[in-house]
């Protein structure tokens, strides 16, 4: 395989994981704004509290989104420290998040409803930029082996490629 060969399967394995991580991302916001809204509706709670309650439900349903459908392939071995580096950069995500909607609200008084799901979406954006880096850089990391082979397999490609030069005796 060439280099120009190889890259295109890195992208082409990137785009599958941008849309499995997007299609996950999509349902759990999905379940981050209807939590949001319907706490907010139904109870008297601030909007912030109302935030974090929707965000942890949404990283439940996440993790078992990403481990069984977007992440299934990669390394199954460290389920444990998984689930704490999961947990660990979800919270970040979650002050992140969290933070944007604090400052419009506290700090900036922009309340409304309209406003609190314009800043809770962009808290979101934000958030899932840093969520994506550190799940496939930290959490669901590819099986070294999968690396490996598809090096050699490039290496093997490329010498039957190149004519093989002879000494003369």
């Amino acid at each position: 395989m060439t280099e120009r060969g190889a890259l295109r399967v890195r992208l082409d394995r990137l785009a599958r994981e941008v849309a499995k991580f997007g299609a996950v991302g999509a349902v759990g916001t999905l379940v981050n704004f209807g939590v949001f809204n319907l706490v907010r509706h139904v109870t008297d709670l601030h909007v912030v509290r109302a935030s974090v309650i929707a965000t942890v439900v949404a990283i439940v349903f996440n993790y078992v989104g990403f481990r069984y459908f977007t992440y299934k392939d990669r390394d199954k071995s460290g389920r444990t420290k998984e689930l704490t580096l999961f947990l660990l950069f979800s919270a970040v995500g979650l002050v992140i998040e969290n933070g944007v909607l604090y400052a419009a609200t506290y700090w900036f008084g922009w309340d409304g409803r309209l406003q609190a799901n314009f800043f809770k979406f962009l808290g979101m954006g934000i958030a899932t930029l840093f969520r994506f880096w550190s799940y496939r850089t930290w959490v669901f990391k590819a099986l070294p082996a999968r690396e490996a082979v598809a090096h050699a397999e490039s290496f093997l490609e490329e010498s039957e490629e190149r004519p093989v030069a002879r000494r003369a005796g």
